[in-house]
C-alpha cells in the first residue's frame, strides 16, 4: 500500500500533467499565429477573437469549477473536464474551417478550465499550509513546461509536421492522462483506492459551507475586489500580450525568424519553471509574507514595461531575453502567490469558491486584450504583418496596466499566518 506522502506527490503530477497540457493551449496561438492566420485567411483581429475564445470559455467556468470542486469533488471534476479538453485539441487539430476552429477553441477552454482551481483544493487537502506556496508554486512551473513546449517545440513542429499535428498529439496526451487520473488521483488521503490507514480517516468527512454564505464573505471582502484589481491587469498583461501577441511583436520590430522569437518566448516558460518555486520558497520561508513578494514583483513589472516603451525597437537579442524572463517571473510566475492570497483570505473549505471566483478576472483580462491589441494593430492598414509604429500605443497601454497593478499590490493586507 502507498503512503500518503507518496500517494500526494502521485496527485499532484497528474494534476499538474493536466495544467502542463491546459497552459500549452493558452498560449500556442503566439507562436503559430501566422499559419492560423494564412490557414483560415484571417485578420490580425479574428485571430485574437480565435485566441480568446480560450479565455471566454475559461472564465465563464470558473465559478462553477469552484463549486463542483467544494460540492461534486475534483476526481469527477478533473476527470469530465479533462476528457472534453482532449477531445478540443483534436478538433482544433482537424478544424476544416475557421467557424470549426472557434468550437473547438471554446471546447479546450471549457475543458481545462477545471485545473487550475481543482489544483488549488486538492493541495489544501494533502499539503501543509506552510507548504502551500512552494507546492503551488511548484505547480505553476510544470505549467511553465506546457508554456516551453508551447514555443521553441511548437515552432519546430509547426514548420516540419504543420501546426495540426502538434494539436492532435497533445490531444492524445490527454485522452491518457484520464486514465491516469481514474486510477491515481483522489480527493484527500481518506479517499480512493488506497485510503489512508490512519485512525482519523475513519468517518471523516470534508467540511462543507453553505453556497450562498461561502458567495456572500467573497463578494463582500473590500481585500479580495483589490487581488482582483492586481489580478485582472497583471494577467491582463499575461495573456494579453505574451500569450498571443508577443510572437508577432518580436517578429515585425525586431525581424526575428520565427525559432528565434521561440526562444525570446521561452524565457517566459524558464521564468515560470524557475520563478514560481523560487517566489513560493521565498513568500514561505526568507520574507514570510505574501505582500512583500507582490509589491517587490509588481514594481518590476511596471519598470520593464517602462523600458519596453522608453527603447522601443532599440534592444539587442540578449536584452529582450532578459526582458521576457523579468516579465514572466512577475506576470506568470507570481500566480502562485496570487492564488494563495485568495485562499487565505477566506476559511479552508472555501478554497474552491474563492480561488475560482478570482480565478474568473485572468481570464476576463485576456478576453479584452487579446481582441483589442489586434483591433489597435489592425489600424496600422497592414495585414499579418505590422509595421513597428503599430505597437508604439500597445506598450503604453500595459505600462499603464502594470502601475495599476503595482498601487493595487501596495493596497493589500497580508495574509500569511
Amino acid at each position: 500500500m502507498l503512503s500518503n506522502s507518496h500517494r500526494r506527490w502521485a496527485v499532484f503530477w497528474i494534476i499538474s500533467a493536466h495544467y502542463l497540457i491546459g497552459y500549452f493551449h493558452r498560449v500556442a496561438p503566439a507562436v503559430v499565429a501566422p499559419e492560423l492566420i494564412r490557414t483560415f485567411g484571417i485578420s490580425g483581429a479574428a485571430l485574437g477573437v480565435l485566441a480568446s475564445t480560450y479565455f471566454y470559455a475559461y472564465a465563464a467556468m470558473q465559478i462553477p469549477v469552484g463549486i463542483l470542486a467544494d460540492s461534486w469533488g475534483v476526481k469527477k471534476t478533473v476527470m469530465a473536464f479533462a476528457a472534453l479538453a482532449a477531445a478540443g485539441g483534436i478538433a482544433f487539430g482537424l478544424s476544416p474551417t475557421f467557424g470549426a476552429a472557434i468550437a473547438a477553441r471554446i471546447a479546450v477552454g471549457l475543458g481545462v478550465s477545471a485545473f487550475f482551481v481543482c489544483a488549488m483544493k486538492l493541495f489544501t487537502n494533502w499539503f501543509k499550509g506552510s507548504e502551500y506556496a512552494r507546492i503551488s508554486g511548484l505547480f505553476l512551473a510544470v505549467g511553465g513546461a506546457g508554456w516551453l513546449f508551447a514555443t521553441t517545440p511548437l515552432a519546430f513542429t509547426a514548420q516540419h509536421l504543420g501546426w495540426r499535428a502538434a494539436f492532435l498529439c497533445i490531444g492524445g496526451l490527454g485522452l491518457l492522462l484520464v486514465v491516469c487520473t481514474h486510477f491515481w488521483l483522489s480527493d484527500t488521503p481518506c479517499d480512493g483506492p488506497f485510503p489512508s490507514p490512519d485512525e482519523s480517516c475513519v468517518g471523516k468527512r470534508p467540511a462543507r459551507r453553505d453556497l450562498k454564505e461561502a458567495f456572500a464573505l467573497v463578494l463582500t471582502s473590500r481585500q479580495f475586489w483589490t487581488m482582483v484589481i492586481w489580478s485582472f491587469c497583471t494577467n491582463g498583461i499575461q495573456f494579453g500580450f505574451l500569450g498571443l501577441w508577443a510572437g508577432p511583436y518580436l517578429m515585425d520590430v525586431y525581424g526575428l525568424s520565427k525559432p528565434a522569437a521561440g526562444s525570446v518566448l521561452a524565457m517566459v516558460a524558464f521564468a515560470m519553471i524557475i520563478g514560481a518555486p523560487f517566489l513560493g520558497f521565498l513568500s514561505d520561508r526568507v520574507l514570510e509574507s505574501r505582500k512583500k513578494v507582490l509589491v517587490a514583483s509588481s514594481l518590476t513589472l511596471s519598470l520593464c514595461w517602462a523600458a519596453m516603451a522608453a527603447g522601443h525597437g532599440n534592444f539587442t537579442f540578449g536584452t529582450l531575453c532578459a526582458i521576457f524572463f523579468l516579465m514572466g517571473l512577475t506576470s506568470s510566475a507570481i500566480g502562485t502567490i496570487g492564488a494563495t492570497v485568495a485562499k487565505e483570505l477566506f476559511p479552508i473549505e472555501m478554497a474552491g469558491v474563492s480561488v475560482g471566483t478570482l480565478n474568473l478576472f485572468p481570464f476576463a483580462a485576456g478576453m479584452l486584450f487579446q481582441p483589442l491589441i489586434g483591433m489597435i494593430l489592425d489600424l496600422s492598414g497592414a495585414v499579418s504583418a505590422y509595421p513597428p509604429s503599430a505597437y508604439v500605443p500597445v506598450l503604453w497601454i500595459f505600462l499603464a496596466v502594470s502601475i495599476v497593478a503595482f498601487l493595487s499590490a501596495l493596497c493589500l493586507k497580508e495574509t500569511r499566518r
